[in-house]
């Protein structure tokens, strides 16, 4: 399972992401999507903040797929 390191300033969420396998990013992506449901229904707020991991996510996944399809 991934790891995310909050306390690492210096080594940010999208650099974090880079350092994962597939499997291990498709995880990831499926943890936070449950963390959203839960804080969505827990606190009723409109935008939960998974949204921007769900971005830097989808972005690797495409730089990945592209990368795959270039045959790099």
């Amino acid at each position: 399972m991934a790891n995310f390191i909050p306390q690492a300033q210096h080594f940010p969420l999208e650099e974090q992401i880079k350092t994962l396998g597939d499997d291990e990013l498709l995880d990831f992506w499926e943890e936070t999507q449950f963390l959203e449901k839960m804080l969505g229904e827990e606190f009723d707020s409109g935008e939960a903040p998974t949204q921007e991991y769900e971005r830097i996510i989808l972005m690797e996944l495409q730089f990945r797929s592209c990368k795959r399809g270039l045959g790099v």
